[in-house]
């Protein structure tokens, strides 16, 4: 199995340096556990998914925590399962003052967010880390040259470094998901119900969130649709990308856009089971918005910072996919799964700047092709050259 190497490596080293605790939250299997045993590879180890550990953690959490003291550092992995030691933590970093002893890591942020808040906070780093980047794959020589693989594998490690089969490993994971994971978070009866609606999710990536609509078709009331969402949300499976706020004298949408934090399991759950299914699928231009927007924002969790993309619409169909928001200035980017650059691509560049007082220069189209380029209306990124976006 190869090890491959993560940008967010030197934030969290460096936060060891400075934290007495580090929290590395993100989905299952996005690579919290590899990276903090590679990282801290003298720090104890406890899996607190083991039922005999966490029968320990749960019944005496002082004594739990007390019999770790003479270690380098300990490693207290899916910490969610026993929310009740973080306030046994922070007692413990005020008597020891040992930095960076504490790694947690959790793929559910819902728990942790409120636990944390109450009782670490200003002794913890919080880190995010989803999978893998379109960056680190091409560092470690494994980014293909066509994007749609990357459509249908998706960027989970054991996807990359095992070569498993796609359509096998997102069914196991998408179990383990729905029967495990969300039982545990939430009381939901109906299991088959909530795999519809995760499908009924993935079959409006890229397009306004419309939460009457999915609870219509789904057979959900409207408050079921936001509750579930908040979930998928907390574990990191979909995000919501924001409109910007900025008018130009045009009514703009209010509705946020659905996106999913890793295109191929989104791919899995529309029922694409191969490269050719891709081809003339109705949904590929937003799974390859997704692609992208998600690998931005990585690169924003990577360094420490909090995401700053929006989109932009207004009520006569005028649509920007995303802008970048770096406080100085707004970016438009617009995201075209086409392989062939067309001069209709930057219509709504135009339009932007038409509006905005922007100049083309600063205006970018990010293409299916593999070509950067600069043209007069803006500047021409492959997918796999995102690098250049000031982000």
């Amino acid at each position: 199995m190869k090890y491959i190497e993560r940008r967010i490596s030197p934030r969290l080293e460096k936060a060891a340096q400075n934290f007495p605790a580090i929290a590395i939250l993100g989905p299952r299997q996005s690579g919290k556990t590899t990276i903090a045993k590679a990282l801290f590879p003298e720090h104890k180890y406890v899996n607190l998914e083991a039922l005999d550990l966490r029968e320990r953690a749960t019944e005496d959490p002082r004594q739990f925590i007390n019999s770790l003291k003479e270690e380098r550092g300990v490693i207290l992995d899916e910490i969610q399962r026993v929310p009740e030691l973080l306030s046994y933590i922070q007692v413990y970093i005020d008597e020891w003052k040992k930095a960076g002893f504490f790694i947690l890591t959790g793929s559910e942020n819902i728990l942790l967010s409120h636990h944390i808040n109450q009782t670490l906070a200003g002794r913890i780093a919080i880190t995010t880390l989803l999978p893998l980047s379109i960056e680190e794959l091409r560092e470690a020589k494994a980014l293909p040259t066509d994007y749609k693989e990357l459509l249908y594998r998706g960027f989970y490690p054991p996807l990359h470094n095992n070569h498993s089969d796609p359509e096998e490993w997102i069914e196991s994971y998408l179990g383990t998901y729905i029967e495990r994971d969300l039982r545990q978070l939430r009381q939901i009866q109906d299991l088959s119900l909530f795999q519809k609606f995760l499908k009924l999710c993935a079959g409006r990536i890229g397009q306004l969130l419309d939460l009457t609509a999915i609870g219509n078709d789904c057979g959900i009331a409207t408050n079921t649709v936001k509750s579930w969402l908040s979930l998928l949300e907390a574990t990191y499976v979909v995000f919501l990308l924001q409109p910007h706020h900025k008018n130009f004298n045009k009514r703009l949408v209010k509705s946020p856009k659905l996106y999913f934090y890793d295109c191929g399991l989104a791919s899995h759950l529309l029922s694409i089971r191969s490269l050719k299914d891709l081809e003339t699928h109705y949904l590929r231009g937003g799974l390859f918005e997704s692609l992208i927007l998600a690998d931005l924002m990585k690169r924003r969790f990577n360094t420490g910072k909090r995401p700053n993309l929006y989109f932009w619409r207004d009520r006569t169909g005028h649509e920007v996919d995303c802008i970048i928001d770096n406080g100085e200035q707004l970016i438009p980017v617009e995201i075209k799964s086409g392989e062939t650059v067309n001069s209709g691509f930057f219509s709504n560049l135009a339009k932007w700047n038409e509006l905005s007082g922007g100049k083309p220069e600063n205006s970018y189209l990010v293409y299916g092709g593999l070509e950067s380029q600069k043209r007069s209306h803006g500047t021409v990124l492959s997918w796999d050259d995102l690098s250049q976006l000031p982000i």
